[in-house]
C-alpha cells in the first residue's frame, strides 16, 4: 500500500541552463543551488582540463579521454557532445534518481544539450542565460585571463552560434546586473513548482 505522501509527490522536474562562456552563468546556479531547496545540479563528466578555481565533482567531474570513450560504449551518458575539442556528458543514473525522488535537477549545458534534454523530456524548461551584448561578452571573455587569444575567439563565435537559438527556450534571462537575474531565474523555478 502507498501512503498519501509517496502518491502526491510529483516527479523532479528538469531546468537547464544554456548560455555562451562568460555570461555569468555559474556564479548565478552557485547561488539558485544555495538558495532553493530540493534542487540539484547535474554534474557533468569532461575530458577538458580543470581551470583555476573549479572543483571536481561540482563544476565537472575530469577524466580521461579512454576513461569518457568506456563510460559511453556502456551507455551511462544521457547526452554527450564535443565542444571546443573537450567532450561534455551528463550521466544518467543521477538525474533519474532524483526525478523518481522528487528532486528538481538543474542542468548547465550547451543548447544542442538542452535540445536533447528537451526531446527525452518533454516537460523539461529551458532557460537561456544572455550578455548585456556581444561586445560586453567579449570583454568577459577577456577578463578572465584563463584562456589564450584564440579559445578566447573560439569561445566567442561559439556563444555567438548558441545565441541565435535563444528563441527556442522558454525563457530568456539578460544578466545584465547579478541581483537581477538570479530574481528571475529563482522566479522561474518557484514558479514552476507550484
Amino acid at each position: 500500500m502507498t501512503s498519501n505522501s509517496q502518491a502526491s509527490k510529483h516527479p523532479g522536474r528538469f531546468f537547464v541552463i544554456s548560455a555562451a562562456s562568460g555570461t555569468g552563468k555559474t556564479t548565478l546556479i552557485k547561488r539558485l543551488l544555495q538558495e532553493i531547496p530540493r534542487l540539484s545540479l547535474s554534474v557533468s563528466y569532461t575530458t577538458r582540463s580543470k581551470r583555476p578555481g573549479e572543483q571536481e565533482g561540482f563544476d565537472y567531474h575530469y577524466i580521461s579521454p579512454e576513461t569518457f570513450d568506456e563510460m559511453v560504449s556502456r551507455g551511462e551518458f544521457f547526452e554527450w557532445e564535443e565542444v571546443h575539442g573537450a567532450r561534455y556528458g551528463t550521466p544518467n543514473k543521477p538525474l533519474l534518481e532524483n526525478r523518481q525522488q522528487g528532486i528538481d535537477t538543474l542542468f548547465d549545458v550547451d543548447t544542442r544539450g538542452a535540445f536533447s534534454i528537451r526531446k527525452h523530456y518533454p516537460d523539461s524548461q529551458l532557460i537561456f542565460i544572455l550578455p548585456p551584448s556581444l561586445e560586453a561578452l567579449l570583454a568577459r571573455l577577456n577578463r578572465r585571463h584563463t584562456d589564450d587569444p584564440a579559445l578566447v575567439q573560439r569561445r566567442f563565435a561559439e556563444g555567438q552560434r548558441q545565441i541565435v537559438y535563444r528563441d527556442k527556450f522558454d525563457y530568456n534571462v539578460v544578466n545584465d546586473d547579478v541581483e537581477r537575474a538570479f530574481a528571475e531565474l529563482k522566479g522561474i523555478i518557484l514558479t514552476s513548482r507550484k
